[in-house]
């Protein structure tokens, strides 16, 4: 097997690689035959899992409401943080509206989110 194909195969090899886990050490050596197996059965997996699972890149909206919960923030106060109005901050969870550069650079700084999520890149 050359990689995953069925939902079945990945399965099977998930379970594998978790039984290999605590089997093979950091210090194993490359020529370790669990060694080898586990990595080749993990890149496997991991191929499969990024083709068949992948989540994409979070939105600005998801960030936001993340970083709200991490915070304990509500609208009202993470409009007040960056203000603007929380019909405004509503409007940005929504996808209704995006930030002006102005208030994506508050956000960037007050929230701690990553420019590049706010820019959308």
């Amino acid at each position: 097997m050359t990689k995953i194909e069925t939902e079945d195969q990945y399965n099977w090899a998930v379970q594998r690689v978790e039984e290999l886990f605590p089997l093979v050490s950091e210090e194993a050596p490359h020529t370790d035959p669990l060694r080898i197996e586990l990595e080749l059965l993990g890149n496997m997996v991991a191929d499969y899992e990024e083709l068949n699972y992948n989540i994409g890149e979070p939105t600005l909206a998801d960030v936001i409401k993340l970083r709200m919960y991490e915070m304990g923030l509500n609208q009202a106060s993470v409009a007040k943080l960056i203000g603007v109005s929380p019909s405004r901050i509503c409007d940005y969870l929504s996808g209704k509206s995006e930030p002006t550069l102005k208030i994506g650079r508050k956000i960037c700084q007050r929230l701690n989110i990553d420019p590049a999520i706010v820019l959308g890149v």
